[in-house]
């Protein structure tokens, strides 16, 4: 059942503005249509899921170059990352002002185990990673939204934050569509 909406989420419903991220991020965040955060996060996980039902481990091992991710290995980066940077709009909502630093993708993937798990596990965790996700967004107050930190030495909103999350995947979920799954 929809909750009323609140002034959290009137803030919420606001897409960050340049300054309330480094420009990086701008590969991303208009990759996101709309402006509710919240079900655009929800209306993604359908929209994977839709896309990787009934695939096979074939499909997880597929890589459209002998030197790019295989499937598992970009739906393990789509799950890493959405974690990184939910704890990043948890620390930061929580007014925490230590800055906190980058992570380095190609590693994060080279020493995982993403290639030897089954994809169906791969699946499972994107599912419990983005209930995570909007979780902690829904729960945020008013204030939180618009609160700033500094991540990998840039200045961040969590509102930002929760936009990078959207197009990361939406980018992800592209790549896929187009180069692994035609």
């Amino acid at each position: 059942m929809p909750s009323t909406p609140t002034a959290s989420t009137a803030i919420a419903s606001l897409r960050p503005q340049p300054g309330e991220y480094a420009s990086y991020y701008d590969r991303y965040i208009p990759l996101v249509q709309g402006s509710d955060i919240l079900a655009a996060l929800e209306d993604q996980r359908r929209q994977t899921l839709l896309l990787l039902s009934g695939r096979t481990e074939v499909d997880g091992d597929l890589r459209y170059a002998p030197e790019k991710w295989s499937l598992k290995e970009v739906l393990g980066h789509i799950n890493d990352t959405e974690r990184i940077l939910s704890y990043r709009a948890l620390r930061i909502s929580r007014g925490d002002a230590t800055p906190i630093e980058g992570f380095e993708q190609d590693d994060y993937v080279r020493h995982s185990p993403l290639g030897r798990r089954p994809l169906a596990d791969l699946i499972e965790d994107y599912i419990a990673v983005r209930r995570a996700t909007v979780s902690l967004f829904r729960n945020l107050d008013e204030a939180a939204w618009t609160r700033r930190g500094v991540a990998r030495k840039n200045e961040v909103t969590v509102r930002a934050l929760a936009y990078i999350i959207a197009g990361h995947e939406l980018h992800h979920r592209r790549v896929l569509e187009e180069k692994y799954l035609r």
